[in-house]
């Protein structure tokens, strides 16, 4: 290992970063979504106990292999496991993952960028109309606002670990907190925003069944940015005089009292708005309630605070998702610039280009497909249905390999690295945890059960998106 290999310069800055990757889109929106329609309080439940009993252990396990390589996923495999060829493909998937989940990721925070611009210069009616949102997307100004995107990515990230990725976090996470809390204080004092809190904090455990439980494991294990390398990653820029353990509770406390906010910000505003609503039948998707559901619940607010008053908050809204992406992208994206930089040597800014040069080129084919090219939308075709290019990089590195290298990390940990090698690791710098029941408790968990449940939902996946079969709805049936 090079004496030179970067580090965050304090335990906060290593916490803001490694909680900025996991707090995203996901903890913003896609949680409110999953409680909206899987029970509330229910989903919110069993997500909490996903999140301390699954997620923990596999964030300590990701953690402890890239401090104690200090190396990118690809030479953590490769050089814990001595070099094996085996272990490497998983190196390499765990590259390769971040990498696509970036280009898909990347379109996304275009369409935020373009949308915060829009509220901001005060077009909100406009983005309030139900087909906005397809001609956006089919436009040309997205390859504009990418320009842009990618200017702020690569301003962070030329800056190195300390300069870049750990100044950037403590300004964004800050900013993003009080941005949450405003919003939140806000929504809760509009009339009927109690009736969302109620559905919100109080289960019916009567909901909880294997909708419900999937969801919110497949929620919790996403939304942690396990499976994607970044902790590995971030894990070999700690030194070993760090409390591991401590620090993963910390990330893993901070991702979710950010997507518990953001549940109180976005359900309370649902029945507040609209306070006959059938949860049920909102939008599945993060992506439909961002653009075309919230917007119009924004513009509504101009019956009691005016035009301009709804566009600041639609224009803060837009923002704080702005900010929840950014954080996420530029973790993502560290993770094949610090591979390229390890494997081959080169310097951060070059390896920097290199990466940002494929993210273009693959992210603009993600762009022109909705719409501007015929080939590319309707790209393959899978479990009935034609497939764009987005979807298939959406469905394979994003809902597919996710748990299979969560799976990957179990095995290697306990049964290629074993299991006094992690248990040293974690125990450095963290005299608290030797012996402790936690410890107990990640050993058996992450040895046995753990990676069974994650080969399931791997399995299931595989089924569900390229077949069409739902493994889990036959077993219940």
């Amino acid at each position: 290992m090079s004496g030179s290999r970067e580090q965050f310069g304090s335990k906060l800055g290593f916490i803001l970063a490694a909680a900025g990757s996991a707090v995203g889109i996901g903890n913003l929106v896609g949680f409110p979504v999953g409680a909206a329609k899987n029970g509330g309080g229910a989903f919110l439940l069993m997500y909490a106990v996903f999140v301390v009993f699954i997620c923990l252990p596999v964030m300590l396990a990701e953690m402890s292999v890239g401090r104690k390589s200090q190396k990118d996923p690809l030479g953590a495999y490769t050089s814990l496991s001595n070099g094996s060829r085996s272990w490497r493909i998983a190196g390499w998937l765990s590259v390769i993952t971040p990498f696509m989940i970036a280009v898909f990721y990347l379109v996304i925070t275009v369409w935020i960028f373009g949308y915060l611009y829009s509220s901001v210069i005060g077009n909100l009616d406009e983005l309030a109309n139900p087909n906005t949102f397809d001609n956006f997307i089919k436009g040309n100004t997205i390859f504009i606002y990418m320009a842009v995107v990618l200017g702020v990515v690569y301003f962070i990230l030329q800056g190195g670990v300390k300069e870049g990725i750990e100044k950037a976090a403590k300004i964004l996470m800050p900013a993003l907190f009080f941005m949450l809390i405003a919003l939140v204080i806000f929504v809760l004092t509009r009339d009927n925003a109690m009736k969302g809190v109620e559905f919100y904090l109080i289960p019916d455990f009567s909901k909880i069944n294997a909708q419900v439980i999937n969801g919110a494991l497949s929620q919790a294990f996403f939304s942690l940015s396990l499976g994607m390398g970044i902790m590995i990653t971030y894990g070999s820029y700690i030194n070993s005089k760090a409390d591991v353990p401590s620090s993963a509770k910390l990330v893993a406390l901070t991702d979710t009292a950010v997507a518990f906010t953001a549940g109180l910000m976005i359900l309370p505003a649902i029945f507040s708005f609209n306070p006959e609503v059938n949860t049920e039948e909102l939008s599945e998707s993060s992506i439909g309630m961002i653009f075309s559901y919230l917007p119009q619940i924004f513009l509504e607010l101009q019956n009691s605070i005016g035009y301009v008053g709804a566009s600041v908050v639609a224009s803060l809204f837009f923002l704080l998702v702005f900010f929840a992406a950014i954080t996420s992208l530029v973790s993502i994206f560290e993770v094949p610039v610090a591979s390229l930089m390890s494997e081959k040597g080169i310097s951060r800014k070059p390896s920097l280009l290199l990466c940002g040069v494929l993210l273009v080129v693959f992210s603009v084919i993600c762009a022109l497909s909705f719409g501007h090219s015929e080939f590319f939308t309707k790209f393959v075709s899978y479990a009935g249905a034609e497939q764009s290019f987005f979807q298939v990089v959406y469905d394979v590195f994003y809902d597919t390999i996710l748990p299979l290298n969560g799976l990957l990390i179990c095995i290697f940990v306990m049964y290629r690295w074993k299991k006094h090698n992690f248990n040293a690791e974690l125990d450095e710098g963290a005299p608290a945890f030797k012996h402790s029941l936690f410890e107990r408790y990640v050993n058996i968990s992450v040895s046995t059960f753990i990676p069974v449940i994650l080969l399931g939902i791997f399995i299931n996946t595989v089924a569900l998106k390229y077949f069409g079969i739902s493994l889990v709805a036959k077993l219940m049936g």
